[in-house]
């Protein structure tokens, strides 16, 4: 009823960490906060720590019966969970029974929440998500309990030096005819070659590209980079592909071979490949020189498979730090944002590396009303995840 909703001014989970961006095994310091305007009777104010993947997706299917014919709608969908923990802050569940009265004024109850480790990236994909959010609910007997919900950010590292192909160049080649019978028109090719294939949210791609035009059509042509991602629900998988970024071409005419070098497409904040750790969501991305013949004729696809992850390659670093002038210092540490250094990697291997900053996904902001909220559920309801991005055009970073 009003007069309850009324009484409680603000509610609301605070985190105090700088970043507010996570790794597993890292320790969540934060604080839950009730203001009361009158005394509220309840049972109690608990939190309740939650991190899953859910996938889901719906189908038409039309069955025809004879006469008749009936559409149904098939539902898809799959659950992977990581985390669930309630921890109880007020009332109940700290034994005092099920009748308290929280004076008015403000109430503020601190906590922190380890998370466990091998944690995937969150990834908020529209059929699919990795999402991990920090609930407060104020339980009250016999009436509508209030809560409120806050998002936040973990961030699985991909170590591009652990990735086997990062380092090494890639290419593909791909070429077509427009039409057998009606004219004798020549094929169209696509060459589309990279000097590796790991990089960083931050870095540019340089690549090659070539285009043999050998029609009678003018052909627009572009590089762009693709996000592919396969949903697996429990009897079915979906894929879709989003473009994240392109780089277009002047056309190429009838008749011409064109090289098409000095160009490059930078990386914004991105999920890291492959989405380890999740079992029901795989992310994958492509560069893809598409050649689009002008007319009605299906566009040439030239895909090449990149990986992109949160720890740059060392051999590129190494480049910044040459075209920047600086030398390679023996003692600065490669920063580690995890909960712990790996020991493993030999001191010989350190780099002085900028520290990566965090921005939001370039895809912005989602959603993330799930089916046990209300419309009355307060805290941030729209959120887009933060993933890792090296600024190297900042020289400063270096020194």
């Amino acid at each position: 009823d009003a007069s309850t909703m009324g009484k409680l001014r603000s509610f609301y989970v605070e985190l105090l960490d700088p970043q507010q961006v996570y790794f597993a095994g890292q320790t969540i310091n934060g604080r839950l906060v009730v203001e009361l305007d009158a005394e509220m009777k309840m049972r109690e104010i608990r939190l309740k720590f939650k991190g899953l993947a859910y996938v889901h997706w719906t189908e038409q299917q039309t069955i025809s019966t004879g006469k008749t014919t009936i559409t149904t709608t098939r539902h898809y969908s799959a659950t992977e969970n990581y985390f669930e923990k309630t921890v109880p802050v007020y009332g109940k569940g700290l034994g005092t029974g099920d009748d308290n009265q929280l004076p008015p004024g403000q109430h503020v109850y601190p906590f922190t929440f380890t998370l466990p480790p091998n944690l995937p990236s969150s990834f908020e994909g529209g059929t699919g998500y990795v999402r991990y959010t920090i609930k407060g609910t104020i339980d009250k007997p016999w009436k509508f309990d209030h809560n409120t919900k806050r998002p936040f950010t973990v961030i699985a590292l991909l170590d591009l030096n652990t990735q086997p192909n990062a380092a090494t160049g890639a290419q593909n080649q791909e070429s077509k005819f427009l039409c057998c019978l009606c004219c004798r028109s020549g094929p169209i090719s696509g060459t589309l070659s990279l000097n590796r294939s790991g990089y960083v949210p931050g870095e540019a791609i340089h690549f090659n590209a070539e285009i043999q035009n050998m029609t009678s059509r003018v052909c627009g042509c572009f590089v762009k980079l693709n996000m592919t991602t396969i949903f697996h629900a429990t009897t079915k998988s979906k894929t879709t592909t989003t473009e994240v970024a392109r780089v277009v071409h002047q056309d190429v005419q009838p008749g011409e071979t064109e090289t098409w070098t000095g160009d490059r497409l930078m990386i914004p904040p991105l999920p890291p490949s492959f989405l380890v750790g999740c079992r029901i969501i795989d992310i994958n991305y492509y560069l893809e020189l598409t050649v689009d013949p002008s007319g009605p004729a299906i566009d040439l696809h030239v895909p090449v498979h990149v990986i992109i992850g949160t720890t740059p390659l060392r051999s590129v670093v190494q480049q910044y730090q040459t075209q920047f002038g600086m030398s390679t210092p023996e003692t600065p540490a490669l920063p580690s944002p995890g909960p712990a250094p790996n020991p493993s990697v030999a001191p010989t291997d350190k780099l002085n590396l900028p520290p990566p900053s965090y921005s939001e996904c370039v895809f912005g902001k989602t959603n993330i009303r799930e089916e046990d909220d209300s419309e009355h559920t307060r805290g941030e309801m729209d959120y887009a995840p933060a993933y890792t991005y090296y600024d190297w055009s900042k020289q400063s970073q270096f020194q």
